[in-house]
């Protein structure tokens, strides 16, 4: 089934011979590397295998928060929060960035308990976020109907339209310099004494000193095919959106059983995290000890799912010749089937609590893959083993909002200048130097 409707970027013509670096993937995390880069001077090809922007990067829900994060993203999402506010004057585009506020329901004291005692990791960073009671919800929500305890509410969240925002953000790179190379899939990488020469492309050679693998869920099967070991894996979710309809909550709302986001359209993008899908394919039996601890813990928000994922991953090659078209030809974009059944439910519970939903209809459905790491917090990392070799992936169903962020500590990295944050829990070498990795409870 067709995904949303994504602003198209047409890909250049020209192949360049070399640049200063190649970034692999056109999601959002992959065109702010470019945007970064090319800021800064660098000659950069962004190669994405099908369309800027086609997969996750268009697919989720459109959320730009730092509330309920992992502590460990926080320092990063207020720098993203801090880039998002002038990123659509940045581009010269349309992001469909607003600040408009995120409100996370708690449904009984235990969770109050819980979101209360995230708001210390904002000490700080002036943002404005704070508890309210049932009776503030109701005025700060007006005509919702929402049985709960209360709610953590952050003003200094806010939302942007998936569908626009890479493709603006990779325009722009191209503006600065930057050859923007769509239905390009990178093979592979070749290497020098042990370091990264340059690229295979399915439409030739580029000569490079240095490579972002941005690839998202793809990423394990490229790092693999250089014989790196990247513990990731997907999970699926269902998205709708609405018809338009008027005096809807201006703020993105969180409860146990839906998700709502006004979209600038005027209809909302609604979903859930409890309808997550994993499908159980040859990866989830070699990583069932690395991802352990994050299925005790998630395990209520997962639906395991054996079909016919499993032998359709199986079947895929694991090794190629560069001369030979690789997996990322076969195929240009995950476009996974969406849960009628789901989505109806999840639109159920959000009319429930917003009544003024139900004068709105589903204009469309999709479904994405998020790639997961065991830790769910991602990878943004040089690659010690293959000197110039760098991967930003795994960003756990919450890439979106960080992700302009992420291509400027990505480029920091790159280029060797003072990161913008510590980037000290985004390494690659997590997995393996005897660190625990595991997630935080609570978030």
């Amino acid at each position: 089934m067709p995904g949303p409707f994504v602003v198209p970027v047409h890909g250049d013509i020209e192949l360049p011979k070399e640049v200063d670096c190649v970034v692999i993937g056109g999601g959002i995390v992959g065109a702010s590397t470019a945007l970064e880069l090319a800021e800064s001077g660098l000659r950069v090809a962004l190669c994405e295998k099908g369309g800027i922007g086609q997969e996750q990067s268009s697919r989720n829900w459109g959320w730009v928060r730092i509330s309920r994060r992992d502590p460990r993203e926080v320092p990063l999402m207020a720098e993203a929060l801090r880039i998002w506010t002038r990123l659509s004057e940045r581009t010269g585009r349309d992001t469909g960035y607003a600040r408009a506020g995120i409100v996370f329901t708690c449904a009984n004291d235990k969770e109050y308990e819980q979101h209360a005692s995230w708001g210390r990791h904002l000490e700080g960073y002036q943002l404005e976020s704070r508890m309210i009671g049932a009776r503030e919800l109701r005025d700060l929500l007006p005509g919702s109907n929402l049985d709960v305890k209360g709610a953590l509410y952050t003003p200094a969240d806010g939302r942007a339209e998936p569908q626009k925002a890479a493709p603006a953000i990779a325009e722009a790179a191209r503006e600065r310099g930057a050859a923007i190379l769509t239905e390009c899939a990178v093979r592979g990488v070749e290497t020098t004494n042990g370091a990264v020469s340059g690229v295979v492309t399915e439409r030739g050679f580029i000569a490079c000193k240095a490579v972002v693998l941005a690839g998202g869920a793809w990423s394990n099967l490229f790092c693999g095919a250089l014989d790196l070991d990247l513990p990731q894996l997907k999970v699926m979710n269902t998205v709708l959106r609405t018809t338009p309809v008027e005096d809807g909550p201006e703020q993105a709302v969180w409860a146990n059983n839906f998700a709502v986001r006004k979209r600038q359209d005027g209809g909302y993008t609604i979903a859930s995290s409890m309808t997550n899908v994993v499908d159980i394919v040859p990866n989830s039996f070699r990583y069932a000890r690395d991802f352990l601890p994050a299925w005790k813990m998630e395990w209520r928000s997962l639906n395991f799912h054996l079909g016919p994922r499993f032998l359709e991953e199986a079947r895929v090659p694991t090794r190629w010749a560069m001369d030979e078209a690789s997996p990322f030809e076969y195929c240009r974009v995950l476009d996974p089937k969406p849960s009628k059944k789901s989505s109806e439910r999840i639109l159920a519970n959000a009319r429930k609590a917003f009544p003024v939903l139900d004068k709105a209809e589903i204009a469309q459905r999709w479904a994405g893959y998020i790639d997961i790491t065991p830790d769910a917090v991602p990878v943004i990392s040089a690659v010690d083993a293959v000197p110039g070799f760098h991967v930003a992936t795994g960003f756990s169903g919450h890439g979106f909002g960080i992700g302009p962020a992420a291509g400027r500590l990505m480029a920091d990295i790159v280029t060797g200048r003072p990161p913008i944050v510590d980037p000290t829990d985004f390494r690659w070498s997590r997995f393996s130097d005897g660190s625990k990795v595991a997630p935080i409870s609570g978030f």
